[in-house]
């Protein structure tokens, strides 16, 4: 029986055979397409090579491409676990053309690998083609040999394929698997279709028009073919499984499930499985660079991941064990995703934080959701606002509430809920559809495609020569300029803003006309000059010279080369979890995000400040290579998490350090794929200094530092306070630590005995002197008026009037500036019949004051004014009078 592993690699070693470029897969996170949450299909990385936009050194590729469905209008995650089918993560095995071959193409290859390389019988197949596909229709009998009863015509919008309201589409053709009569459910576009007798194995759509606004229709010049086939259920049928959780990869996570909850693998199946599939997407996630967080895509993983973690919660799990499953998902996965391995020691730890967090408030709000429950009458929905408050309160997404309701045969009350949470939405929306970024990015596509794209040459100099190819304002193309412009030029040394390194600025001149560029911006392989014309005009098709600012440029330079020797340092220091979760380099500072759960203790950011100085002082030269990625990654650079990469990648490495394992030499200390600039060697960094650490967002620490002489200016200024606070102090800079602490203590002593002086000058001067107790219905009672004293100094005052009386109950009110602060005692003899709650509570109200609250020992309460404090003490009299 083959593996998901074989059958993957026998798809993709099919149409290696038959001329495809083998692809290998594009982040979960889309990087042409501001519009989609995740990748959810193999088209997605080759949108701009069916658009014609992007043109690529191959006409045919195959992937097995990861995809995510839990966000957006494509969302599996309510229905995963609980059918045989749905998963929110999934591989689709795809075949696509760029304009070579078309119909008869892709379905002979179809049927071939189908037929032959699977083994599938022919007679268990079956088609459907769009209704007025008469060609498909004649291919598949000719290719096939199938009868008219085997290829259904369909006239829904299932066979009939678009990108979008308006762009390429195209009918497709769908193969379908028959289980046999036993199995209940029609063929497609029958009645009983949604059975599970006949199973759609592998989508073929033919782009072959293109739609536009007004609905008509034309043919494309360029015919392309787009499929897509899950590998999950391709994969249970090889396997002869009718459930894809019962495929080998999915069986083995089942089962290192089980293990971690001491479960057996078929009790708790539906936990199991959601747990098993939960865990995939969350992996793939984590590995493309994706943090658990409130909003846009970082919200949806957490629903995934809370979602799995509250059935790991049902199965009794009383620790994090979501964590202990990556390595069964690395051992089933990592040689077909070597992200995931690279990734391990971030996933689990990621995983092992949020389950923790989750865990402090999960009981919590499963009892608020029982005891919800039981006040309603039975099969009635739970209340909009109580499933906000589980959202708000306790971080359970509306999802897994009601995937608890589920068991119990309940639902939500939605509408209160959506009303409740609208705002919440709108934000986590706005955080990743994008703000107009697909309509501006459309005109540098065009840009590109039209002139070509910038020729960047910047690694080498800081001044050119080039030719204005456009200039745009206000989103669109125009002839000349004189006032803001974004400028295009066919060759630039200006580094366009990417990979955190900030863009240039300077100026580009003509004959007619100078331009300060004030922002340098990248998009589709455009450089874009973000400038003002400050003398003439400029025109399109002119010769110009472009200058960079030297100083600017020379500081980013040296920021982003000390960030390389950070992360280094960082990953030494604090583990192999560390990955770099963005940065920015600019001129005047450098910041640097990268996964790790607690803030570094003092000797840590020390330890690592003098790490990376020790190597700019090593001053070896910065060299640049360039390579394949597996090259790159074979000698151990290190690449960001979820970053696709061209056919060629610039590998950046500095400093020496033996037995590094880095480098051709195994002795480099920082190895990086990175397309910024750096400085020549590690000791033009000059200095760097750490400013410190702090939360960015879960699980992740931002680090801030400065180099080169942003560093001396503030060790100067530093050195200028340490100065003038060791001339205040009258003691030796070297003393002042030890000095200030000695000042510290002495203040601390000082003060406690003021404030005990200030209590006893208030009871009566320390030696009895205060007012006599009276004793009342059996009580003795102390009361008293106090001035000089605050609220905070009453439970200390309460406490030793009450040693003095042995037994009995004490009142004291404090004149606070014209407010009143009261607090009664009560010996501990006498509490079960004497609260001091109701004595504060009596003596508020006469104070003007409202409530009070503490101990049946000591309470406390303030109080308007202390004018009334006469009545307030008779207030409490009373009361003691009546027990």
């Amino acid at each position: 029986m083959p593996s998901l592993n074989d059958i993957r690699s026998t798809f993709l070693d099919f149409f290696a055979r038959n001329g495809h470029q083998v692809v290998p897969s594009s982040p979960l996170v889309p990087r042409n397409d501001p519009t989609l949450m995740f990748t959810n299909s193999g088209m997605v990385q080759f949108k701009n090579c069916f658009t014609g936009v992007e043109k690529r050194d191959y006409v045919r590729a195959t992937s097995a491409q990861k995809c995510v469905r839990a966000g957006g209008k494509h969302n599996d995650l309510d229905n995963v676990g609980y059918t045989a089918r749905h998963h929110t993560f999934f591989e689709m095995l795809g075949n696509f053309s760029f304009g070579d071959y078309f119909k008869e193409g892709a379905i002979n290859f179809a049927w071939e690998l189908l037929t032959k390389d699977f083994d599938i019988p022919k007679d268990k197949l079956l088609v459907t083609v769009y209704h007025t596909d008469d060609e498909a229709a004649k291919i598949w009998k000719k290719v096939a040999g199938l009868s008219d009863d085997r290829i259904i015509r369909i006239a829904t919008k299932d066979n009939f394929w678009q990108m979008g309201p308006t762009g390429p589409c195209g009918p497709c053709t769908e193969i379908f698997f028959d289980h046999g009569e036993h199995i209940p459910g029609g063929p497609p576009g029958s009645p009983d279709e949604d059975g599970d007798r006949f199973i759609e194995i592998w989508n073929n759509v033919f782009m072959q028009n293109e739609q536009f606004e007004d609905g008509s229709m034309i043919d494309l010049e360029m015919q392309s073919i787009d499929t897509g086939m899950g590998l999950e259920r391709i994969g249970a049928l090889l396997q002869g499984k009718h459930d894809n959780y019962d495929t080998d990869l999915m069986r083995a996570l089942i089962e290192a499930s089980a293990n971690v909850t001491n479960g057996d693998v078929d009790q708790g199946n539906v936990h199991h499985r959601v747990i098993a599939d939960h865990l995939r997407s969350t992996s793939f996630l984590l590995a493309d660079g994706v943090m658990p967080s409130n909003e846009g895509r970082g919200y949806v993983l957490r629903r995934i991941m809370r979602r799995a973690m509250r059935h790991a919660h049902i199965l009794g799990a009383k620790d994090p064990v979501m964590y202990k499953l990556v390595p069964a998902l690395v051992r089933e996965m990592g040689g077909a995703y070597p992200e995931l391995g690279r990734a391990q020691a971030l996933i689990e730890e990621s995983l092992k934080l949020e389950e923790t967090r989750f865990k402090q408030t999960l009981d919590r709000g499963l009892k608020l959701l029982d005891a919800e429950l039981e006040g309603l009458d039975e099969g009635a929905p739970l209340p909009g606002a109580t499933a906000f408050k589980l959202y708000d309160t306790f971080g359970f997404p509306l999802d897994l509430t009601e995937d608890a309701l589920r068991e119990k045969g309940r639902a939500v009350e939605t509408a209160g809920f959506d009303s409740a949470m609208a705002e919440q939405k709108a934000k986590a929306r706005a955080a990743w559809s994008g703000t107009g970024e697909a309509k501006d990015a459309a005109i540098w596509f065009e840009l590109a495609e039209k002139n070509g794209t910038t020729e960047f040459l910047g690694y080498d100099t800081e001044t050119a020569e080039a030719q204005i190819t456009a200039l745009v304002s206000e989103g669109a193309e125009v002839t000349s300029a004189d006032g803001k412009v974004q400028i295009i030029v066919n060759q630039t040394p200006f580094y366009g803003e990417s990979g955190g390194q900030v863009g240039d600025t300077g100026e580009i001149r003509s004959a007619t006309g100078v331009a300060r560029i004030t922002e340098t911006k990248k998009s589709a392989g455009v450089f874009i000059h973000v400038a003002e014309v400050t003398e003439g005009r400029l025109e399109r098709g002119q010769g110009v010279t472009l200058t960079v600012g030297h100083a600017r440029r020379s500081a980013i330079r040296a920021n982003h080369s000390a960030t390389h020797l950070l992360h280094e340092a960082l990953r030494l220091a604090l583990g192999d979890h560390v990955a770099q979760k963005g940065s920015l380099n600019a001129e005047d500072r450098l910041r640097f995000d990268f996964s790790h759960a607690k803030a570094l203790s003092a000797e840590e950011l020390s330890a690592v400040e003098a790490e990376v100085n020790a190597y700019i002082r090593q001053n070896t030269p910065v060299e640049t290579r360039i390579m394949t990625p597996d090259d790159a990654r074979a000698i151990g650079a290190q690449a960001l998490f979820g970053e696709k990469y061209g056919d060629e990648v610039r590998v950046v490495s500095m400093g020496r350090k033996e037995g590094s394992g880095k480098g051709a030499d195994a002795a480099t200390y920082s190895l990086e794929l990175c397309g910024g600039t750096h400085v020549t060697r590690t000791g033009d960094i000059g200095a760097f200094v750490a400013l410190g650490d702090s939360a960015s967002s879960a699980g992740v620490r931002r680090f801030e530092a400065l180099t080169g002489q942003a560093a001396l200016d503030y060790l100067r200024e530093q050195a200028a306070r340490l100065t003038e606070a060791a001339a205040v102090l009258k003691a030796p800079a070297a003393e002042l630590a030890e000095r200030v602490k000695a000042l510290s203590d002495e203040r601390r002593a000082l003060q406690n005995e003021v404030a005990q002086l200030r209590r006893e000058l208030a009871m009566g001067g320390g030696s009895g002197n205060g007012p006599e107790a009276k004793e009342i219905n059996g009580v003795k009672f102390l009361a008293q008026t106090l001035s000089g004293v605050s609220g905070k100094d009453l439970p200390a005052l309460i406490d030793e009037a009450k040693t003095r009386l042995g037994s009995g109950a004490v009142l004291l009110i404090a004149d606070a500036g014209g407010k009143a602060a009261v607090a009664a005692g009560v010996t501990a003899d006498l509490t079960e019949r004497l609260s001091a709650v109701t004595l504060v509570k009596a003596a508020a109200e006469a104070l003007g004051g409202k409530g009070g609250g503490g101990r049946p020992d000591m309470a406390q309460a303030g109080g308007a004014s202390a004018d009334n404090a006469e009545a307030a003490i008779a207030a409490a009299e009373a009361i003691l009078a009546k027990v």
